[in-house]
């Protein structure tokens, strides 16, 4: 038997259950639409979406006082403005500069050093010694920049080495030879004695003190020289001819207190043993290395690779990780502020012929 109450009751759980299913619907929009009212708050304070991430800038050590007080710094000859800068690695920052035209320089001789072609720490840390391919080499003195020395060597000059007695040779490339200057802080660039002696693609002279021979690395034969030791009149002979594998032997400089010199050229970067007379192939980038310069523990082995032409505004470690750089520099040569214990004696100091 049927009771009389249950299409009402059937009725009121219908409706129940249908009043329920609405809520949960209200429920569902009510919250789409505070979702889409966040969204919408969201896109009118931040149109270009989520705020970035800031990163704080790594605060860069002060540069060094003066180039006396440079814990890793590098010399570079720099072409942009025709100039040779001193370099902080750590602060990033340029320390020192010298300019044939802001200097001593005679004005109608500032073109000798157009496109500065090498610099080298000299005497102890305290004279810099620089040639470029407008001609000129000159020696000057750190601490006030003075120029102590200057003159014209030609032929499209690529480096300078100091000898014992306080001369000069350069190495000039187009014209295929080395240059003596007999030094003499007084008299120059006028009434300079000078002595040619011929080297074909002349690009690089080091001196190796224990051996008392120069070095120079020719197209393809690495040649030995003895000097005449005569300050007044320099002279050169050639003593040992040793054949180089490839073509345009470019950098020869000494490998950081070792007995060893490193040669470049434009397919490889070489180790010559001085003891053995041996040459290997170096553990580091190879290809169009302008140049070569190594420290010691914690001055990684540093390069030049140009990026435009023969020039960069890098310098790279012999990995290719970047040691210093900065834009607008047009960078040739690149070496480490350091002594030189391969060419010179501890505590040099300048000196010339009587």
């Amino acid at each position: 038997m049927k009771s009389l109450n249950e299409p009402y009751m059937r009725h009121s759980y219908n409706s129940l259950k249908k009043t329920r299913w609405q809520d949960f619907i209200s429920v569902i929009a009510i919250l789409l639409l505070c979702f889409s009212c966040v969204l919408m708050a969201c896109a009118k304070s931040d149109p270009e979406g989520p705020a970035p991430v800031v990163v704080p800038p790594v605060k860069l050590p002060d540069p060094p006082g003066s180039v006396a007080g440079c814990k890793k710094c590098v010399i570079l000859a720099e072409q942009a403005q025709a100039r040779i800068v001193i370099a902080d690695v750590d602060s990033k920052t340029l320390v020192w500069e010298w300019k044939a035209a802001n200097s001593a320089v005679r004005p109608e001789d500032v073109k000798w050093f157009s496109n500065p072609s090498d610099a080298k720490i000299v005497y102890n840390g305290k004279y810099v010694l620089t040639t470029a391919s407008g001609g000129g080499v000159a020696l000057i003195r750190i601490a006030d920049k003075k120029t102590m020395f200057y003159a014209f060597a030609g032929g499209n000059t690529h480096s300078a080495e100091l000898l014992p007695d306080g001369n000069i040779v350069t190495a000039s490339s187009t014209d295929n030879y080395l240059m003596l200057f007999k030094v003499d802080t007084l008299h120059f660039p006028a009434d300079v004695n000078k002595k040619v002696v011929p080297i074909e693609f002349g690009h690089n002279v080091v001196w190796d003190a224990k051996n008392q021979l120069l070095w120079s690395a020719a197209m393809n034969k690495l040649k030995a020289f003895k000097y005449n030791f005569d300050c007044n009149h320099p002279d050169l002979t050639l003593v040992e001819s040793i054949a180089l594998p490839g073509t345009e032997a470019h950098d020869l400089f000494p490998v950081y207190n070792e007995n060893a010199l490193y040669l470049t050229n434009t397919t490889n970067v070489y180790l010559f043993d001085l003891a053995t007379r041996k040459l290997t192939q170096a553990n580091t980038l190879q290809e169009n290395i302008k140049c070569v310069s190594s420290g010691p523990q914690g001055y990684p082995t540093i390069m030049l690779r140009p990026k435009e032409s023969w020039w960069t505004d890098e310098v790279s470690d012999d990995k290719g990780n970047t040691v210093f750089i900065q834009n607008g520099l047009k960078l040739y040569k690149a070496r480490w502020v350091l002594t030189n214990t391969f060419s010179y004696p501890a505590n040099d100091s300048i000196r010339q012929c009587n």
